[in-house]
Formats: structure tokens, sequence, C-alpha cells
């Protein structure tokens, strides 16, 4: 990917103080990525942005960490590149608040799972969406003004956050699903920004059900096997270019 598409970009994490939401953004900053966290409470937001600046600039005295936080209405005003990381019974209403805000052109993508409490309360089974996926109905909602990508759904927030330096290397693909090649490219930019990450093109956005339900496979997965962050690997594909 080439540079201009990083030149002055801030990330806005919608549903930015949630356990993947966090973690993406602790990764980004990181990479010298400016975040902002968005949340319903603009001083939660704020306070957990200043809580990840700490932890950077305590295992990097010379990091100089670029994120805040704000509601997430002001997020959507400030960056046209949103990531949204929120659970999936709060999808739906979160963006028909959002929707005036969000400003046209901008890229939207879309973590969301549609995951239901089996029995026991694990979240191991997968809902039916009417679109066909979490993605395909965040695409509806925001009407066609709005590019959205497919992304990050089977990436372990717990190991994103972890302070565990085994896992400073992300062992997992994130794949892109989207209608919109803008959209993959920057999606699959930002993947990659996370040491150890590999992102992989997944085709259009109607794919997305399938990526959304790996993540009910993992969790049944880290579940059998008193593991916390399976992730995937697709194996056999060709070298890409450096982005």
């Amino acid at each position: 990917m080439s540079a201009p598409l990083r030149e002055n970009r801030v990330v806005g994490v919608l549903g930015g103080t949630g356990p993947l939401g966090l973690g993406l953004a602790l990764r980004w900053t990181r990479a010298g990525e400016t975040v902002m966290l968005g949340s319903r409470d603009g001083k939660r937001a704020q306070e957990a942005a200043e809580k990840l600046a700490a932890r950077i600039r305590s295992e990097n005295p010379e990091a100089t960490p670029h994120i805040c936080g704000a509601e997430n209405a002001a997020v959507c005003a400030a960056t046209t590149t949103l990531v949204l990381a929120v659970p999936f019974e709060g999808q739906a209403g979160l963006l028909k608040v959002l929707k005036p805000v969000i400003q046209l052109g901008s890229i939207v993508m879309d973590a969301t799972v549609p995951l239901a409490a089996s029995v026991g309360g694990r979240p191991t089974r997968i809902l039916g969406v009417w679109q066909g996926s979490a993605a395909q109905q965040t695409a509806e909602l925001l009407g066609p003004g709005v590019q959205v990508a497919a992304a990050f759904q089977n990436v372990s927030a717990e190991i994103l956050a972890s302070a565990d330096p085994a896992h400073e290397q992300i062992d997992c693909d994130v794949i892109v699903c989207s209608d919109h090649p803008t959209a993959s490219q920057v999606a699959m930019d930002l993947a990659e920004r996370i040491p150890g990450v590999r992102a992989v093109d997944g085709g259009k956005l109607e794919n997305a059900r399938i990526v959304e339900s790996i993540t009910a496979l993992l969790i049944s997965i880290n579940i059998r096997n008193k593991a916390h962050g399976a992730g995937i690997r697709v194996t056999n594909l060709p070298e890409r270019t450096t982005r």
C-alpha cells in the first residue's frame, strides 16, 4: 500500500472501550497510527485513551503515542477511517444514531460478529442475519455513500492486549471482505500494521458471513483446548508484493 493512504490518517474505533477496540487501538498506536477511541461516554473513552498512552510510554519512554478519546459521534465527525468494534446486539442501534454524522465517503471496517450465548452462557452460536452477515447489515444501514469492509473478527482481543512478550507477534491472518477496493486496501494495511498479522483478501462482502462464523468455531476450540487466543492461517498462498 502506498504511503499517501497513511498520510494524516486518523483511525476512529467505535466501541473503542471494549476488549477488541482497546486491543486494536493499543497495537495501532504502538505502530505509530493516530487513534481516536469512541464510546457513548466521552469521558470513559478519554480515560481509556490516557491509560493506553501511559502503558505505551511505560514500555518505551521515548514513545509519543497519538491517541485520544471522545464520544462516538465526535469520532465520526473527525475522521473518515472507522472501525466498528461493538457487540452485535448494539450494532444496529448505534449505526442508526451515528448515520447522520458519518461522513460520505467514509470507510467503515466492521469487526462485529453475530454471536448468541448457548447452553452455559458461552457465546459460541452464530445468529442468522437477514442481510447475510453483520457487515452486510452495516452496509445496508449506512447506505451506498459509505464503503464497508469486514475485518478483524478472528483476532483474539486477549492476545492483542496481552503484556506477555510471547504475544508481541500475533500468529493470525486477517481475512478482509469488501465490495470496495479502497476499503479492502485500507483494512489490509491496518491489519498488517499489527506485528505478525498477514492480511488476506477474502473477496466480496457477501463472504463476510463465512468469516464471521469462524469466530464461533475459534471460541469453541479455545474452550475445548483451554486456550485463549486461537487464530487462523490460510496456507499455500502466493507471495504478495509488499504493500
